[in-house]
């Protein structure tokens, strides 16, 4: 992937995401800046930061010292459970704007549901900041299907994703199909289950034969299936491994055998804000 190629984006409800994109949780400081501007500098199109991560900050600085122009980038952020009350998630909203130098991000999401307060407030303060021109787009994160169904019924603006832990050794398919019902993208973040592909055998079997590494094939694996990717990484060198994925193709052969992968219990990530979530 070069700076000047089109990255392939996944489209949902008037929001155009691209493929692939660097997560940032765990960057802090100089590291994360040098990260997010080399990022862009290679062609990247799409960051992924949270008010959580502590780094936005670093992300703003990484993005204004690329050069990239604004409406180039797909800027995600994502609101924490704390803030969910209406006058709070505005307010955390303004702040993240604040941190980033933005005057509205490209999607807003909130992060992890909150059962503590009534999601019906917290979807009416979501799509109120959509409509005060903080966000082009809003959308969830760590939703299960139950939840995926009734904000949908509830929002009064589009809701365009569901960020998700997403990766061939985890099932997801139950969440991915309920997004595709309603026309949402589903977003993956740990798509490379923190490290565990490069040791997978059955995805370095596949790899040898395209001439690519293991996690190059778990990233494929996703963005065949118009899975977003958001892999994180600090190392300079990993960027061009991680965007290196669209210049070959699985079969449908591969693919199954990455699909046979996948079992419940494969969760790296199994935080809840309030009491665990009824995964799917």
């Amino acid at each position: 992937m070069s700076a000047d190629q089109t990255l392939p984006v996944v489209a949902a409800k008037g929001a155009r995401i691209p493929l692939l994109g660097l997560g940032t949780w765990e960057l802090r400081g100089r590291v994360c800046a040098r990260v997010v501007e080399q990022a862009l500098h290679l062609g990247y199109r799409h960051i992924d930061t949270a008010e959580n991560y502590e780094n936005e900050r670093e992300v703003g600085e990484g993005l204004h010292a690329s050069g990239v122009k604004r409406g180039d980038v797909f800027v995600t952020t994502k609101i924490w459970p704390t803030h969910f009350a209406p006058g709070d998630l505005e307010r955390a909203a303004r702040e993240c704007l604040a941190r980033l130098r933005l005057s509205e991000v490209d999607l807003l999401l909130l992060h992890w549901p909150n059962p503590r307060i009534p999601l019906a407030e917290t979807l009416g303060a979501l799509c109120q900041v959509k409509r005060d021109g903080l966000a082009r787009h809003i959308g969830v994160s760590n939703f299960t299907v139950a939840l995926i169904e009734q904000v949908v019924k509830a929002a009064t603006e589009p809701l365009v994703c569901d960020q998700v832990e997403c990766h061939p050794f985890l099932d997801q398919s139950k969440v991915i199909a309920a997004c595709r019902r309603h026309g949402m993208a589903v977003i993956a973040y740990s798509p490379i289950a923190q490290g565990r592909a490069r040791n997978d055998k059955v995805l370095a079997r596949i790899a040898a034969a395209h001439d690519k590494t293991a996690v190059q094939v778990c990233l494929r694996f996703l963005v065949q299936q118009h899975i977003a990717v958001i892999p994180r990484t600090s190392k300079i060198e990993r960027l061009s491994e991680n965007a290196a994925i669209f210049d070959f193709a699985l079969s449908e052969r591969e693919m199954a055998e990455i699909s046979a992968l996948a079992h419940r219990d494969g969760r790296l990530i199994d935080w809840a804000f309030s009491g665990r979530p009824q995964w799917d």
